[in-house]
């Protein structure tokens, strides 16, 4: 075990910490212990924690709040909330907030362990955290490379045997798509599979940050560079030193960041903000964005010389859509992700649920389909996931089923989709309801049952 796999343990059950810090120790891994957010903090100011096993209710503070506070402002660290029963809406909000998992009090250890081993081998989400704005990942040749993308139409295949041709190569690839599309996950398929597959991936959102502090971020600064700047930090192009700088959204790239970020490509040199040395650096770069850089160009928006420095070997990842079949093997891959996570035991989903999303346009693509995924598995209280967990917009969606087409011109598919939306305005106040679909309250009660009309909230 490498002595810098350290793990924090956040809680202010002294007797657990300790005992769970003892069975930790003897994995072999390097434990610190916290009994509140205050020393918890400090431990973090002085430590390079890898991941932190936080707990719910503390007597500063709350686990859910201050995983958000973390991911801030330690994004490559891991969070694994520590829960004393299965509350499912504490572990929710935790995980929107960036935690990567959680473990219950109670159940078996093992699948700590497990847990801890997924997350020092780095195993990525289909579309990262949505809450993190730049990660710095190492050691991350455990990875499985392209295995992680998950389909088997001829559009995503194309994709694939794309990058397996450049990944080898060291060139910079420019992925182009429409957000949502995976490219961040792609982008680390590519450095998985590289030479420099042990070293650094490092990833940022250009449009997650104004100009000033995208420059600090990448560039890093010397002390004194700036009010508040009290010692020198490593900037994430420092930080990729050996390895892979992916930047997203790169379309969103200020003209004077584009200067700098060209030198660095054109010298593999660059200086600090606030410096005046240059310092020396080998990184590949894989850069993404939902924009025509081309026509960016032409704008005034974006350098053609740094677009052609970009643009040596381009993917295009394609949407969802026009991924025949991907779409099922994808939801089927998301139920079991958040059966997992959420404690439930769901098998799979309706053949009504499954037509509605085949027939769906998914403008928001894998990311729109993850969350759609998640909502259903939480509101489900069944095995197989029903077509009315599904939001308003996709249950109107044309769909077909053995043979049978069922149309949103149908006078009862319209029906019930009405009385459903209308409910939903109302706030399921069945009375209000009936009011507004001028009926009485026994027909709307008759209607609920025999549309099998549930709450979806």
């Amino acid at each position: 075990m490498l002595p810098a796999q350290k793990i924090l343990i956040v809680d202010d059950d002294i007797s657990f910490c300790n005992l769970l810090g003892r069975l930790l120790a003897l994995e072999g891994y390097a434990v610190l212990k916290a009994f509140n957010i205050k020393s918890a903090v400090k431990v973090m100011q002085t430590d390079d924690v890898d991941i932190v096993l936080l707990d719910v209710n503390l007597p500063d503070g709350n686990g859910t709040v201050f995983t958000k506070e973390i991911k801030e402002q330690y994004p490559a660290v891991h969070v694994i909330i520590l829960t004393a029963h299965a509350d499912i809406t504490s572990c929710v909000r935790s995980i929107k907030n960036g935690a990567d998992d959680y473990f219950i009090k109670g159940e078996d250890v093992n699948r700590l362990l497990e847990l801890l081993k997924e997350q020092f081998t780095m195993i990525p989400p289909l579309t990262g955290s949505p809450s993190t704005n730049a990660t710095i990942e190492k050691n991350s040749s455990a990875l499985h490379g392209f295995a992680n993308i998950i389909g088997s139409s001829a559009a995503i295949k194309k994709a694939i045997d794309l990058g397996k041709k450049v990944s080898g190569t060291g060139a910079s690839v420019l992925l182009l798509g429409e957000t949502g599309t995976g490219k961040e996950l792609f982008a680390k398929a590519i450095h998985n599979t590289s030479p420099v597959r042990n070293n650094p991936f490092v990833a940022i959102n250009c449009a997650a940050f104004s100009r000033t502090l995208l420059e600090s971020e990448l560039f890093g600064y010397k002390a004194g560079a700036f009010t508040g700047a009290s010692k020198d930090k490593r900037g994430l192009i420092e930080e990729a030193d050996g390895g892979t700088l992916f930047l997203d959204e790169i379309g969103e790239l200020h003209v004077d960041m584009q200067v700098k970020l060209l030198r660095v490509l054109e010298t593999s040199e660059f200086i600090k903000v606030g410096g005046t040395q240059t310092k020396k650096v080998s990184i590949r770069l894989i850069s993404a964005t939902n924009k025509d850089l081309a026509v960016e160009t032409e704008k005034g928006n974006f350098r053609e010389d740094l677009l052609y420095r970009l643009n040596v070997f381009s993917i295009k990842l394609p949407p969802l859509r026009e991924r025949d079949g991907d779409v099922i093997l994808l939801a089927e891959y998301f139920i079991k992700l958040f059966s997992q996570k959420l404690g439930k035991h769901i098998k799979g989903m309706s053949d009504e649920f499954a037509g509605q999303l085949q027939n769906y346009e998914w403008k928001g693509n894998i990311r729109e389909l993850k969350n759609i995924i998640e909502r259903a598995v939480i509101l489900s209280q069944e095995k197989i996931l029903s077509v009315d967990l599904l939001p308003y917009e996709i249950q109107s969606a044309r769909y077909i089923v053995a043979g049978k087409t069922n149309s949103q011109y149908d006078l009862i598919v319209f029906e019930r989709l009405h009385i459903q939306k209308v409910l939903m305005t109302a706030h399921w106040n069945k009375t209000e309801a009936a009011r507004l679909l001028n009926i009485s309250i026994s027909t709307l009660y008759r209607k609920i049952e025999d549309y099998m009309l549930t709450p979806m909230e």
